[in-house]
């Protein structure tokens, strides 16, 4: 399937806000179906960049064109791990973020976490989609295009690319998993807000939030022309977004989701204010019991996150899962061991914080590192983790109320520079595909890795990581500035003391 898309015009004031240059990009090559999610066979760096772009193999001895291939047991993966993330959420983020609060708030952390999840999901098939995975024209290396609003064109015979050549799945299952993913990013940044932010701000934030931030960031990160294009036009330009031109490797969403989700709660955090009493009163967890239960919900629901991000159901899933079962016992075992030294006694909330933590720091990484470097990174992230929800928001005096940037932006952030250490093959790591190689054979499936260089790669991902901060600080500094303007943030002091539960919903989680 090919598609034809237009610029998009109705964004250039997001993007110029959010610091975007404004230069045309002038590409000659034809885009395929989207591909997105961070490329398990593949995320190599651009064609123009590869060794063997230079020296592609005689147009005779390459098949005259790829037939595509819709295996029914890669939608069924794909159907289920939607599904697994879809949990994730509701009811995982739910309970975990609500037994973090006090008993008067659960009811309305339930509600923001959920509200802003169905808003997410509705938006998605009216403009997210288009925005993140069709060709923006001049705008293409920010943001996408207007071809799929209201799914436009999208039929249960369309199909997009996957990571292998000549493989496709159904264009409406990769819509549905890629709801969920933002679904629950912007849903991640509540975590940051709860206990004082009023029920309205909440919703304006869920519609605004995604078009400045989310939208653009899933395209400069997940936007290529897939595996097909390239690998039939190994000398041709490659026409991208942003963040995959560099090079860089996020499999399942360290810059989209976690480092985007992270910086945008520490933003709201300290425009929002403090909750009354913060520092001066305790505020323990009500039901570490939930937070547990959500805890491993997230966990479950993780692997359709990660080893579906493969979109394929072969070895590079299995990759993924077994590096989110390692990664995250090693960070959860890490956690409770720095307690047990710093504190004498190990917490069933710290063993959750560093379940989490382990799930961030693994999400880029998941396709790209091997076992023992997954849990390298699970033994890593949490110590650092524990430094900035403790040493530096205390010195900072910022209320991150349950350490939405410490874990998810912190641990996004290790976990994405990692990516690009781990995908080393010398060291474990599944390496990375260089689809200008393929065909030398004759088969166009055949390809070679492309050659590693730490330098090159740890680079990349540094550029990544900075251009996602500070696309997402801007984005959400005007969200949370406009949101103040038009309906303010904060609940009121009076609110606040009686509750969220009862002054925004009229209801209570528990009746005793």
């Amino acid at each position: 399937m090919r598609l034809t898309f237009k610029p998009l015009a109705g964004l250039m004031l997001a993007a110029t806000l959010a610091g975007a240059p404004l230069g045309a990009v002038a590409f000659a090559q034809d885009t395929a179906a989207p591909a997105a999610a961070a490329p398990a066979e593949a995320a190599p760096a651009p064609a123009a960049a590869a060794p063997a772009a230079a020296a592609p193999a005689p147009a005779a001895a390459a098949p005259a064109a790829i037939v595509d291939k819709n295996d029914k047991g890669d939608n069924a993966w794909m159907l289920t791990s939607s599904l697994l993330v879809l949990l994730m959420i509701l009811p995982g983020l739910a309970l975990f973020y609500g037994g973090l609060v006090r008993s008067k708030n659960m009811l309305s952390v339930m509600m923001q976490v959920s509200t802003v999840a169905i808003i997410g999901f509705v938006a998605w098939v009216l403009w997210g989609y288009s925005f993140a995975f069709t060709d923006g024209g001049s705008w293409d290396s920010y943001v996408g295009g207007l071809s799929r609003l209201f799914l436009k064109d999208v039929t249960p015979a369309s199909n997009v690319a996957t990571f292998s050549t000549g493989v496709v799945i159904p264009e409406f299952t990769f819509i549905s998993f890629q709801a969920t993913f933002a679904a629950i990013t912007a849903a991640l940044v509540v975590g940051s807000l709860v206990e004082r932010m009023k029920f309205a701000a909440i919703v304006a934030f869920a519609v605004l939030w995604p078009l400045l931030s989310y939208y653009p960031m899933a395209h400069m990160v997940w936007w290529w022309p897939g595996p097909d294009a390239i690998a039939q036009a190994p000398t041709a330009a490659v026409k991208s977004g942003l963040i995959w031109g560099f090079g860089a490797l996020d499999f399942a969403g360290g810059t989209v989701v976690h480092i985007n989700a992270g910086v945008a709660a520490l933003v709201g955090a300290l425009i929002l204010g403090k909750r009354q009493g913060y520092g001066k009163e305790p505020m323990p967890p009500h039901s570490l019991t939930l937070t547990l239960v959500g805890a491993g919900l997230l966990w479950v629901g993780w692997f359709g996150f990660n080893a579906g991000s493969n979109l394929e159901s072969n070895g590079y899933a299995s990759l993924a899962m077994i590096n989110t079962f390692v990664a995250t016992a090693a960070a959860g075992l890490s956690w409770i061991l720095v307690e047990w030294v710093t504190r004498k006694k190990p917490s069933a909330l710290g063993l959750a914080s560093g379940i989490v933590a382990g799930l961030v720091a693994v999400t880029p990484a998941a396709g790209f590192a091997g076992p023992m470097g997954s849990v390298i990174l699970g033994l890593v992230v949490s110590p650092i983790c524990i430094f900035f929800c403790s040493v530096v928001k205390n010195a900072l005096k910022y209320d991150d109320s349950l350490d939405a940037f410490g874990i998810h932006g912190i641990g996004g952030i290790v976990g994405a520079i990692g990516t690009g250490i781990l995908v080393n093959p010398v060291i474990g790591g599944a390496g990375i595909v260089d689809y200008t190689s393929c065909g030398k054979d004759g088969d166009l499936s055949t390809c070679d890795n492309a050659v590693y260089n730490m330098g090159t790669q740890v680079l990349a991902q540094l550029k990544g990581v900075c251009v996602t901060i500070a696309w997402s600080a801007i984005a959400s500094i005007i969200v949370f500035f406009v949101i103040k303007l038009i309906i303010g943030l904060k609940a009121s002091p009076e609110a606040e003391e009686e509750g969220l539960d009862i002054s925004e919903h009229g209801e209570r989680a528990y009746h005793s």
